[in-house]
C-alpha cells in the first residue's frame, strides 16, 4: 500500500502515520491492509500487512507482509531495501531486494521456478524503485503543483516483474470514505509490463485496458498527499480500496 513523504515547504519535523484500508468487490469485503510509516527529513520507512478478510477469508488463507526503507528528497526517492514475505496456506516465499547498488538485485527463498520470459535485464533493473516507494513518489506535492505528481512514468521492480506505471492526472473529485472526506486529486496509473513475466502470468488485454484510479487527499498541514481511495475495473466487479482508519502525528523524539 502507500504513504506520502514531506514535500518542499513542509516543516522539518518527522511524522508517524498509521492507517487501515479495507478492500471490497461490489458490496463484499475481501481484504484488509494495515500501514505503519515513519517519516523523517531525508529518510522514510514503512511496514504493511495485506490479508484476506470478509468473504475472501472463507476461501483463501493469504497474507503479505512488506517493508521498505530509503532516502528521500523533494521529488525524488532512493529506496535502500525492500522485502516482503508472501504466505498462501502452507506455502511461504520471502523476497528481499537490495537497491543500494546501481542495479537492483533480489534474493528469493525459495527461488522462483522461472524469472520470466524474458527475465528483467540488469539495464531494466537500473534506476527502478519498489512497489511501495512508487506510491510514496505519487504522494509528493511537487513544486509544479499537485497535478505534476500525476505525470510521467515510474519504473518498478518487485523482485521478478519489471513494469512501468504511466501516470495521468484526472482532475479533482469529492471523495467520502470512513476516515476522510473532501476534494481529492484523481490520478490514473496505467500498468505497463516490461519483463519478468511467465507466459501464463502475463496480464491480459482486458486487465490492461483500465488504469488503477488513485484518489490523493491533500494534507497541507503536513506537506503531502495521501491515497484515501483506489479502484480498478479489472476483474469481475472491480476492486475498491478505501481508508477506514487514519492517524497522522508528529514523531516523538527519543532521548
Amino acid at each position: 500500500m502507500a504513504v506520502a513523504i514531506p514535500a518542499t515547504g513542509s516543516d522539518a519535523s518527522g511524522r508517524t502515520i498509521t492507517a487501515r484500508y479495507s478492500s471490497s468487490v461490489l458490496i463484499f469485503r475481501v481484504g484488509a491492509i494495515s500501514l505503519t510509516a515513519g517519516i523523517e527529513p531525508g529518510h522514510y520507512e514503512a511496514h504493511t500487512v495485506v490479508e484476506a478478510a470478509g468473504l475472501a477469508a472463507l476461501f483463501t488463507d493469504f497474507d503479505i507482509r512488506a517493508e521498505v526503507e530509503g532516502l528521500s528528497a523533494p521529488g525524488a526517492l532512493a529506496p535502500l531495501r525492500y522485502a516482503h514475505v508472501e504466505r498462501t496456506g502452507s506455502k511461504v516465499r520471502a523476497v528481499d531486494i537490495d537497491f543500494a547498488g546501481e542495479v537492483a538485485s533480489a534474493q528469493v527463498t525459495p527461488p522462483f521456478g522461472s524469472l520470466g520470459v524474458p527475465p528483467a535485464t540488469p539495464e531494466q533493473r537500473s534506476g527502478v524503485i519498489d512497489p511501495i516507494s512508487a506510491i510514496f513518489l505519487l504522494s509528493q506535492a511537487r513544486a509544479g503543483g499537485a497535478e505534476a505528481a500525476c505525470s510521467g512514468r515510474i519504473p518498478v521492480f518487485d523482485g521478478k516483474a519489471r513494469y512501468d506505471l504511466r501516470l495521468e492526472a484526472g482532475g479533482r473529485q469529492t471523495v467520502r470514505t470512513p476516515a476522510w472526506r473532501g476534494e481529492a486529486l484523481l490520478c490514473h496509473a496505467w500498468y505497463e509490463p516490461i519483463a519478468g513475466y511467465d507466459p501464463e502470468d502475463y496480464p491480459s488485454a482486458a486487465e490492461l485496458r483500465h488504469p488503477l484510479d488513485i484518489w490523493l487527499a491533500p494534507f497541507p498541514e503536513h506537506g503531502f498527499y495521501l491515497p484515501v481511495r483506489l479502484h480498478t475495473r479489472a476483474g469481475f466487479g472491480g476492486v475498491t480500496i478505501e481508508v477506514a482508519e487514519l492517524d497522522i502525528r508528529p514523531t516523538i523524539a527519543t532521548p
